[in-house]
């Protein structure tokens, strides 16, 4: 009985502790101002995460962006048949840096720093979804040196590995509401979680005007080793059952795929059509093992999702550049499996921006963002009571989430 208790309440406690690997897209203010496209466009040192085959058609020999955005998420959740009610609002700060630089006429090679993944969502204090998250924080951020090859006037390729680096911390009730153990909670804290994968890309010119482009980047597995579980608020009686530990998982950040293209129209008025497929399949449960030999797997059964993206940038002169820009982008959770650590449907999302050039070599780079999510009512019916043993009750309601982000950076090349 001791077992299967402190097995269960650990399995419980860790069933949701990385978020479903929530995907930022905000890696570059020009980019994101023009609908988060890029995979064939070149305008700055940006195009080293879009696509690094398009390093290569950099005008500048040193080329380098700078930048950071504050994100800003409100979620409210509501059960109209239990008159329940909870809101979270969270900030967040994706940055990303770039660099470039030609080592010769057919070779150039480039850096990227970026956050690709993270998720904070903190929930009102002992609402009633605490048995499966009260807050959480997770972060990652990706190194990728690159080089980018030039095989004539109209063929690149590029590419180079990815080290990824993160921690997360989550808390989380141990039981339903009304359950003996209401109370006590969990946290689960990992740090130091790295590993690495790859980007590769492609970029062809058929003509003056046109580019198309195509970007692959690997599954990248992050693997959680020797994180501590640490229990608070337990009653005396269970004690002895629920003492701190350590626990191992892994979670697949899943492989996507970005294919598209850009048209120069006029010399001012350039267009571009991204379109991105996420391999979110190989996040199907998050398995985890423990100190004490116990073992849990918590299903998730993610689907692959697209997201379909436009921008537009007009250079008005040689000082301003504008830009604007649309995505649609389809969420992997499936229904039965809306766990609110990371309250996301299929999104539309507007952005904006422009450049305010200083001199021929330095620019200020501004952005927004502004997403709203499909209002859904849905729910998640896979937690179970530690006691009985029994499935608790699914837990659901009407989840509204809008996100609002202004950035800013900088473009130097010479």
């Amino acid at each position: 009985m001791r077992k299967l208790l402190s097995l269960t309440l650990m399995a419980l406690a860790g069933s949701s502790m990385f978020a479903g690997g929530y995907r930022v897209a905000i890696q570059g203010q020009k980019q994101l101002a023009m609908g988060h496209t890029g995979v064939a466009v070149v305008n700055s040192a940006e195009v080293a995460f879009f696509n690094p085959a398009g390093m290569a058609y950099l005008d500048k020999k040193f080329n380098v962006s700078i930048g950071a955005n504050g994100l800003f998420a409100k979620t409210k959740f509501q059960n109209s048949q239990y008159n329940w009610e909870a809101t979270t609002e969270n900030f967040g700060t994706p940055f990303s840096v770039y660099a470039t630089y030609r080592l010769t006429d057919w070779l150039t090679a480039g850096l990227a720093v970026y956050t690709p993944y993270g998720s904070a969502v903190e929930w009102d204090k002992g609402w009633e979804g605490s048995h499966l998250v009260n807050n959480i924080d997770l972060k990652a951020i990706f190194v990728q040196p690159t080089v980018s090859v030039r095989l004539g006037e109209h063929f690149s390729v590029g590419g180079g590995p990815i080290y990824a680096t993160g921690s997360v911390e989550f808390n989380r009730n141990l039981q339903y509401q009304g359950g003996v153990l209401q109370n006590s909670n969990v946290t689960l804290d990992a740090k130091g979680i790295n590993a690495w994968g790859y980007n590769i890309g492609m970029m062809v010119n058929p003509c003056k005007s046109v580019r198309l482009g195509m970007n692959y980047r690997s599954e990248i597995t992050m693997e959680a080793r020797g994180g501590e579980a640490t229990y608070s608020d337990v009653p005396d009686y269970a004690q002895a059952l629920l003492q701190d530990t350590q626990f191992d998982a892994d979670l697949p950040l899943p492989a996507e795929l970005t294919t598209g293209l850009s048209v120069q129209l006029t010399d001012k008025w350039l267009v571009a059509f991204d379109y991105n497929y996420t391999m979110w399949n190989a996040y199907k449960s998050l398995d985890i093992a423990f100190a004490n030999g116990s073992s849990s797997s918590n299903p998730r059964n993610y689907k692959n999702s697209s997201t379909y993206r436009v921008g537009t940038q007009y250079k008005a002169n040689d000082k301003f550049t504008f830009r604007a820009g649309y995505y649609f982008d389809e969420s992997p959770v499936q229904d039965g499996y809306f766990a609110p650590e990371t309250p996301r449907n299929d999104s539309n999302a507007f952005t904006g921006g422009l450049t305010y050039q200083l001199s021929d070599k330095l620019g200020i780079d501004a952005s927004f963002l502004y997403i709203h999510f499909d209002e859904i009512d849905n729910s998640y019916n896979h937690s179970t009571d530690p006691i009985t043993g029994q499935a608790n009750p699914d837990f659901g309601g009407t989840y509204k989430s809008v996100v609002f982000s202004p950035g800013i950076g900088i473009t130097y090349g010479f």
